[in-house]
């Protein structure tokens, strides 16, 4: 797995090695993304439905909903 961002918009790709454009992208693990977003949606964590979409942030996210949500993702990757 490996992600990226910029400001408040981020990513993640289940891919080898960095994504650094749309052709690296295509070749993530687009099976492996959709077990990670339905095990997330089991944690009450909503991220974008695909891999090729940006999630956000901002200032309505607090301290408890990050840790809530790095907390999930630990669970949910040791599961998949």
């Amino acid at each position: 797995m490996c992600g990226g961002h910029i400001n408040g918009m981020f990513g993640f790709f289940f891919t080898e090695g960095p994504v650094c454009n749309f052709s690296d992208a295509k070749k993530s693990d687009l099976a492996k993304f959709a077990k990670f977003y339905r095990g997330m949606l089991e944690q009450g964590v909503y991220f974008a439905p695909s891999q090729f979409e940006a999630g956000f942030t901002s200032l309505a996210h607090t301290t408890e909903d990050i840790k809530m949500t790095i907390e999930a993702v630990e669970r949910v990757l040791r599961l998949i």
